[in-house]
């Protein structure tokens, strides 16, 4: 934060969002923890910083979400339309397993049972940034659905998601 003569801008930090780069090969210990890497707890604020909420991921992962950036997403998912049939039921499978979850003493992550089971996870997992959230991946899955990403035309993908961005910018 730039400070001038002892100035220093105010800034609301319940509106900035935490977002991540990286990927790290961990394992998971027969309890079903893993050690959160280093390099993305250097990017989160120190205020709530071992605060997550854990649940369902899109593709066979999990995301994990740091409590601050929950607060925003839940919000979203609850503002949804109640009365839609199909938000009603994305609502109940994506909210149904949430859970909280804290790095504990030695920096852990404990990840419930039945999300391990969900996931498909089992010893090694990758953990990958997705900007606002970190995803939680088998090894072995992560490796096949990449596979499939690889066979698609970069150029294409980003042409089609950055084109959305730019058409839900305009209204």
């Amino acid at each position: 934060m730039v400070s001038c003569a002892g100035f220093k801008p105010k800034i609301n930090t319940k509106q900035l969002m935490i977002n991540f780069l990286g990927q790290y090969d961990l394992t998971l210990d027969s309890k079903g923890r893993f050690l959160f890497p280093a390099g993305l707890k250097r990017q989160m604020p120190e205020e709530n910083s071992t605060q997550f909420v854990i649940t369902i991921g899109l593709n066979g992962c999990l995301a994990l979400h740091p409590l601050k950036n929950w607060e925003t997403k839940y919000n979203e998912i609850s503002a949804l339309d109640e009365f839609d049939p199909n938000v009603v039921e994305f609502q109940r499978k994506y909210l149904r397993g949430a859970n909280f979850v804290d790095l504990d003493s030695a920096g852990r992550i404990n990840i419930p049972k039945n999300l391990m089971v969900q996931a498909g996870l089992e010893k090694e997992i990758v953990v990958a940034s997705r900007g606002k959230m970190i995803e939680i991946w088998d090894a072995k899955t992560m490796n096949k659905y990449h596979e499939y990403l690889d066979s698609k035309d970069f150029g294409q993908m980003a042409s089609a998601a950055m084109a959305k961005k730019t058409d839900s910018s305009k209204s």
